[in-house]
């Protein structure tokens, strides 16, 4: 019975032992991405809300085009006209060609004069001159329209990644500087796991290794350690220790190719594989 008595404290204290908890604590992640257009100009439409999905090619928002419409417009213009241009100084090339080829026949026989041939010929040469010149100047207009167009789609902005809308910045009436962000997306891709290791574990783990993740109400996952701080340090607060944890830790990430299916800053357990 004494014995007993004395057995009592000790099976007591293991029963209201808690399990070692082994796994290395984090959070989701994830890099957002932001969505600016490289003109500046007042925001017309919003077609996106936050938290909505969208997919690559989707209409995000769009911008005035009243300016970039009349450039494209007027290059348009500026090529047609060019164009006709062109097709009537092929013609006169052609008549050209006819006339010195009948002056040089006119020639040969004797019936010509020389100065009909050296007006023929320079009629011909200013002609192929002058189709070189429009030619030349059909290329580069050519290039303006495409570069106005450019400019003009540059006004409907449309998401070049799928993933749900984080947070929007502006709003339709509000004037947007060239390159700034209107809206951020957040890749699946681009969805990872930040965790920490004590300083006395590091030697355990090494870039590319695999790490198994899991969390309240979510498959196991796989990764493999992409980034390992160079610098310690202290845990920070939103990590719960368990047990008697290391105060200095070394931040590290793992990705897995697509992204992980974890929410950003939802907590995870990290185990080495």
């Amino acid at each position: 019975m004494k014995k007993l008595l004395l057995l009592m404290p000790l099976l007591l204290a293991a029963c209201n032992r808690q399990p070692v908890n082994d796994a290395w604590l984090g959070y989701g992640e994830g890099d957002a991405a932001f969505i600016a257009a490289p003109q500046a100009g007042w925001v017309t439409q919003m077609k996106v809300e936050r938290g909505q999905t969208v997919h690559r090619g989707d209409l995000l928002f769009a911008l005035d085009d009243t300016q970039q419409q009349a450039s494209r417009g007027q290059a348009s213009a500026t090529l047609v006209a060019a164009r006709a241009s062109l097709k009537q100084e092929l013609s006169n090339l052609e008549y050209a060609r006819i006339a010195l080829t009948r002056q040089d026949r006119l020639a040969i026989s004797g019936a010509g004069t020389p100065a009909q041939l050296d007006q023929a010929r320079t009629a011909f040469t200013q002609s192929q001159a002058r189709v070189s010149q429009l030619q030349a100047q059909i290329a580069q207009m050519e290039a303006s329209l495409t570069g106005a167009s450019y400019g003009l789609s540059q006004r409907q902005i449309v998401a070049q990644t799928d993933g749900p809308v984080q947070d929007i910045y502006f709003r339709p009436g509000e004037f947007v500087p060239a390159a700034t962000p209107v809206v951020s997306l957040l890749p699946p891709a681009n969805i990872y796991v930040r965790f920490f290791v004590p300083e006395s574990q590091l030697p355990k783990v090494k870039l590319g290794q695999k790490v198994r993740i899991t969390c309240d109400g979510c498959k196991p996952l796989t990764a493999s350690i992409t980034f390992i701080a160079a610098r310690a340090e202290f845990t920070p607060p939103v990590i719960f220790s368990v047990g008697n944890r290391e105060k200095l830790v070394f931040k590290l990430e793992a990705r897995a190719p697509g992204g992980l299916d974890i929410h950003p800053g939802q907590p995870v357990d990290v185990r080495p594989l």
